[in-house]
């Protein structure tokens, strides 16, 4: 039987990019709290310790396991020599860890942390510079790929890779070993029908984020032409199972289960935790996906 691994992102405890949400919260409580929602693992916050003996000793003394971590990526301005050397810190925390996938996002000229940018005002990446880009994130991949760490890549809101004909050019001029991150949320924020974007590169998938949007929030993020943050303070994002949310997750986890994923399958939900309370969202979240993911023929590990 195919197994899943339901993990969980910190963000909905505390946010990096907006510490205003979250700030006071100590990370020994966003821990605690998601191996009382029933999580195996958790990503990476920009909270947690840097030294890889230390985050393991503490992730150990909850009872959970590193899942992946994020990395801004800047490939598209730098050399490929000085994005390894970039990420060479972060790929050996994640090796030590026992991770196999690095979440990789291209970052540079993103507005995706600038609460005051509407993101209307996002970079583009020229379609004539998509396939050399394409090559090059290629090498990076497979160099990452040598050192025993696949290449996730996250389009994301704000970055010049949001929007589905973006992730299309992208992979369609990017070998094997660039894997795709499929976030569910992210593809509807950009106007994207997750499914679709999802069955056309399904033997890219090498990670999941399961993430929901409230469709009157976005609605206004849209008309009003928000920054990504400032649809993040008003509630755009929510957990599967939410009745505010507008995504069916049944669908998902059968298309992941016909796709062949065994993998991490992360919940993930920026929110504000005044607003939103983070155990009782990441217990919403678990059981939906546990349930769903169970349906289509997993086993739940």
């Amino acid at each position: 039987m195919a197994e899943i691994r339901l993990g969980v992102a910190p963000i909905a405890w505390m946010n990096d990019d907006l510490p205003e949400l979250g700030g006071d919260i100590p990370v020994e409580r966003c821990l605690r709290e998601a191996r009382l929602a029933g999580y195996a693992g958790i990503e990476k916050s920009g909270r947690f310790p840097e030294d890889p003996e230390r985050l393991r000793a503490l992730l150990a003394e909850y009872g959970l396991v590193l899942v992946t971590g994020w990395f801004s990526g800047e490939l598209y301005r730098r050399r490929l020599e000085e994005e390894q050397q970039r990420i060479a810190a972060h790929l050996d925390l994640l090796q030590r860890l026992g991770c196999s996938v690095l979440v990789y996002a291209e970052t540079s000229g993103s507005i995706q942390g600038r609460i005051d940018t509407p993101l209307s005002r996002r970079p583009r990446m020229p379609e004539e510079e998509v396939p050399r880009y394409g090559e090059r994130l290629t090498r990076l991949a497979e160099w990452l790929r040598g050192h025993g760490l696949a290449l996730s890549f996250h389009y994301h809101m704000g970055t010049m890779v949001e929007r589905a004909e973006e992730v299309d050019r992208l992979f369609a001029h990017s070998g094997e070993a660039v894997g795709l991150l499929w976030d569910t949320g992210h593809a509807v924020f950009a106007g994207a029908d997750p499914l679709a974007l999802a069955r056309r590169w399904a033997g890219r998938i090498n990670h999941v984020h399961c993430k929901n949007v409230r469709a009157r929030v976005l609605e206004r993020a849209r008309a009003e032409d928000w920054s990504f943050l400032g649809a993040v303070r008003e509630g755009v994002f929510t957990v599967p199972g939410d009745p505010e949310g507008m995504i069916d997750f049944g669908p998902v986890a059968r298309l992941l289960y016909a796709a062949g994923y065994e993998g991490w399958v992360v919940v993930e939900a920026e929110q504000d935790p005044a607003k939103a309370d983070p155990l009782h969202y990441a217990r919403m979240g678990r059981e939906t996906m546990a349930r769903v993911l169970g349906a289509a023929g997993y086993r739940v590990r």
